[in-house]
């Protein structure tokens, strides 16, 4: 009961939670209603950083979501051209993760990173579709057990400034295992075949629990 009111954080998360509480500091010196505007921001700091255990089903005839947010997108699509896939077709969904959203990202699958690709970019709203094409991204070319290549890309938002990655290229993956996070708001896409898509626009997913598609 405890762990859900109060779940752990990122490790991200700390420095960010020691400003927020300096700033409330110096907020309260001055005013106590400056004060508390800073506590209510240091409270959001940590329950955007934060990092609850999820029950992940393991099994390979699924992919759970990688990301906490709406389903904005469900369609078939040219794999990414920066992963030289633009004349292979796939299934996408697109997932929003608002501030509100936890954003730690899990791999949806278990299975070997192939690659990992880094693009710079801007900063559209990540709702946007030019946002898949045009933003900061990270790439997550992974191969699951049943060999079929899933394609996991965190793109940055419109306030968000940096994706963590927390994995790397040949690591062996369980399905729900964390693989990185987005800091302040973004999307992610998850590209995939020979599975059938469970979800619909405007859904709600829960990362690593959600099941989005099944063989």
């Amino acid at each position: 009961m405890f762990s859900k009111i109060f779940p752990k954080i990122h490790a991200e998360g700390y420095k960010f939670l020691v400003i927020a509480g300096i700033i409330t500091i110096l907020f309260y010196i001055f005013s106590n209603f400056l004060g508390l505007i800073g506590l209510i921001f240091t409270i959001w700091v940590y329950y955007f950083f934060r990092d609850p255990d999820r029950v992940i089903i393991e099994n390979d005839d699924y992919l759970v979501s990688p990301a906490d947010g709406e389903v904005i997108v469900v369609e078939e699509v040219d794999g990414p051209k920066e992963l030289n896939l633009e004349n292979k077709k796939f299934k996408k969904i697109s997932i929003f993760m608002n501030v509100f959203d936890c954003h730690v990202n899990r791999t949806p699958c278990s299975g070997k990173i192939q690659e990992i690709l880094y693009k710079p970019g801007k900063f559209l709203n990540a709702s946007l579709d030019k946002a898949s094409e045009d933003n900061e991204r990270n790439y997550y070319k992974i191969i699951d057990n049943n060999n079929n290549e899933v394609i996991v890309v965190q793109i940055a938002g419109l306030i968000a400034r940096r994706i963590v990655c927390e994995s790397s290229k040949d690591q062996d993956l369980k399905q729900g295992e964390r693989i990185g996070m987005i800091r302040f708001g973004s999307r992610v896409d998850i590209y995939y075949e020979n599975y059938v898509p469970l979800v619909k626009i405007g859904q709600k997913a829960i990362s690593g629990e959600t099941l989005l598609a099944k063989k």
